[in-house]
């Protein structure tokens, strides 16, 4: 049976998007995202699920960075969920939301809900764990006066209580979540993708001006849409950067090795991180 690796624990956004996304496949969580990553690199699972990025909080640099600089995996489908942080606490909690003396979550889901901390927690201190689920699971372990910011889902999967639903500071919150496999044909989404996507690494050269316009002038005559460009260090010196360009159309045998050959003769270098079709998902 084909595993598919999750950043968990259980009740985490990752989790959801798996569940939403695939059938019957056997599910495996991880603690982190290197550990994810590595797990389909070494072949220990087929699959893995990692979240690449958030309307609100934006890249996941850990993913992106670990995928370039550790392990390069193919990304073969991307996964587009719908984000309600809400507020969970025991059952047994009776006190009001100022009594709260800690908010566990993940930094991205902590950043997502600033204004309500600021508003309605004034006396949490704010705790930062791995995962909205392990946020949830310590938070259904303790007897202290805490809660934990996450889904529906850790919600009932640890038994707390939703104290206060969609708590996150702005209402069109997605996520990303890229699919990483060796075989493509081993990944089954019984889903309609929206669109096909490629991505791309540009490494510039690091003495030519006018490099970046030249790059975006490869793929603007050819009238091929960039629906985001972002840059990274290269961890060379300070300075030094690579682009990841997502193109909205699959790779073909004529637009993408043209702007490939075009980009090398600038002295730039040009890697495929995917191409792949792109779901998103109702919950």
């Amino acid at each position: 049976m084909i595993t598919i690796g999750y950043l968990g624990p259980k009740g985490t956004f990752t989790k959801l998007a798996v569940d939403t996304a695939f059938n019957d496949e056997k599910r495996q969580s991880y603690t982190t995202i290197p550990e994810c990553i590595d797990a389909v690199d070494q072949n220990q699972i087929e699959i893995g699920v990692v979240p690449l990025e958030n309307a609100i909080e934006g890249t996941v640099q850990l993913t992106v960075d670990y995928l370039v600089h550790q392990v390069r995996l193919p990304v073969v489908a991307e996964i587009v969920v719908p984000i309600q942080q809400h507020l969970l606490v025991r059952k047994d909690f009776s006190g009001e939301l100022s009594t709260l003396t800690e908010v566990h979550s993940h930094s991205h889901a902590i950043a997502q809900c600033h204004q309500f901390i600021h508003q309605h927690l004034p006396n949490a201190n704010i705790q930062f764990s791995s995962s909205t689920g392990k946020a949830a699971e310590l938070v259904s372990e303790s007897k202290e006066p805490i809660a934990a910011i996450g889904n529906i889902i850790a919600a009932k999967e640890y038994g707390l209580d939703i104290v206060k639903e969609n708590i996150h500071d702005y209402p069109n919150n997605h996520t990303r979540f890229l699919v990483l496999a060796k075989d493509q044909s081993l990944v089954s989404i019984s889903h309609q993708a929206q669109l096909e996507r490629t991505t791309l690494m540009i490494t510039l050269p690091s003495d030519k001006s006018g490099a970046l316009h030249q790059i975006l002038s490869a793929f603007a005559w050819r009238k091929m849409n960039l629906s985001k460009i972002e840059s990274r260090p290269t961890k060379t010196g300070l300075g030094n950067y690579f682009f990841i360009i997502d193109v909205d159309q699959t790779y073909d045998d004529v637009l993408f090795p043209g702007v490939k050959q075009e980009l090398e003769a600038l002295g730039c270098s040009v890697d495929i991180l995917g191409t792949y079709p792109v779901y998103h998902m109702k919950i």
